[in-house]
């Protein structure tokens, strides 16, 4: 996933549970990533037509398909083509190319059936706003399916928290990663961070895509959100980037905080934490 994991738990994994994991993250990554020449992803980039997805496809791209209405299209996964010609490539060029690709309509693009992706050109699918976090409810399953009921997965800032004791967890300050801007507790649900330090190269250029420019966003410089979900929170973490909490709340229930470029902090009413700054 390009970043690094940690899962805790009270005893030590069995050699199976570990072994299953990493199988399924394998499996992923080689549905998803645009960064493998054998991925469905790189086929789908390659040529048009119909693709078939695994089965549990349907709540990722069930959860796009709200987060593309709750945003007014700004959140898509059809970014993959823009990232790339901003230098976000496969070879990790990280050098911008003289024209920047625009980003397609998914009504224009694709149709989603539950199972099947069905495309009429070939298209650049991204799934970075929320894949992550998927993944991490993925692996939380798999550890729930053995009968484990306490651990923290942390994928790098994709946090899932079940069973015993709350955790509180630090918000790291996006141009300061020695100093927080805050605490939050965590228990039972999921917390997920996005920040435009992070996958950033370039003078401005970062993974959080407007699609009305074309270009990385500059309002939001990070963003956190709480939701029983990490999927749900990863999705919401990118969408806070591109659109107002108000109406995303209209969508999902979730508790955030976001910080501005001019240090602005925003934070839900509701928020079990503190903040600093």
């Amino acid at each position: 996933m390009g970043t690094a994991w940690q899962i805790d738990t009270v005893e030590p994994l069995p050699s199976d549970v570990r072994e299953a994991i990493a199988a399924r993250v394998e499996a992923f990554d080689r549905t998803y990533s645009r960064f493998r020449d054998d991925s469905l992803v790189t086929r789908i980039a390659s040529t048009a037509g119909t693709f078939a997805f695994p089965d549990d496809a349907a709540e990722l791209f069930e959860l796009y398909r709200r987060l593309y209405e709750a945003t007014d299209g700004a959140v898509t996964p059809l970014v993959g083509r823009t990232l790339e010609s901003l230098g976000y490539d496969r070879g990790y060029s990280l050098q911008r190319s003289a024209v920047t690709a625009p980003v397609p309509r998914w009504e224009d693009s694709l149709a989603w059936d539950g199972h099947e992706l069905q495309t009429v050109r070939p298209l650049v699918l991204d799934v970075g706003a929320a894949g992550k976090g998927y993944l991490v409810d993925i692996v939380g399953r798999l550890l729930d399916a053995a009968g484990i009921d306490t651990f923290v997965i942390d994928a790098s800032g994709d946090i899932l928290h079940r069973g015993g004791t709350a955790i509180r967890v630090g918000l790291e300050h996006p141009l300061d990663a020695t100093r927080a801007i805050g605490v939050v507790g965590l228990a039972g649900a999921s917390l997920c961070a996005s920040a435009s330090n992070r996958r950033a190269w370039g003078d401005g250029l970062h993974h959080i895509i407007d699609p009305t420019t074309g270009l990385p966003t500059e309002r939001v410089v990070a963003a956190w959100a709480i939701a029983p979900t990490a999927l749900v929170a990863d999705g919401l973490a990118t969408a806070l980037f591109l659109a107002e909490p108000a109406r995303l709340a209209e969508f999902f229930e979730f508790d955030f905080v976001r910080m501005f470029s001019d240090g602005r902090v925003e934070r839900s009413a509701h928020l079990n934490g503190e903040l600093f700054v």
